[in-house]
């Protein structure tokens, strides 16, 4: 099951930006707590999630490992990726110095 939820836990104003905002989390968080009933003993949940959120100190790596360990989960790897695209490259960007720190990663999840 692979889930890239919004990656900034925020509200949204235009319709567009709700790709990019999760108001509290709820479609993270629902995805955590509701996936281990759709796994099974083998099955893996793959999660992408851009660590910006940490970067604007919007959500921690330690609040994101607890949803998971509560939802019954256990992380099997993480794999990580650095953007590539020309923003990210961009000094005159005023998200430049952000951007230069984001990792997006795969979260393989599986049934603790």
């Amino acid at each position: 099951i692979v889930c890239n939820p919004p990656w900034i836990p925020a509200r949204a104003n235009t319709a567009i930006e709700q790709a990019i905002y999760d108001p509290d989390s709820r479609m993270l968080r629902a995805f955590i707590q509701g996936v281990g009933a759709h796994l099974t003993e083998t099955g893996e949940a793959w999660l992408i999630l851009s660590n910006i959120a940490e970067l604007f100190n919007l959500r921690s790596r330690e609040s994101l490992l607890s949803l998971i360990a509560q939802a019954g989960l256990k992380v099997l790897a993480r794999i990580d990726t650095r953007p590539s695209h020309a923003r990210a490259a961009d000094q005159e960007d005023p998200l430049y110095s952000f951007r230069k720190k984001e990792i997006t990663s795969l979260w393989r999840l599986a049934l603790a």
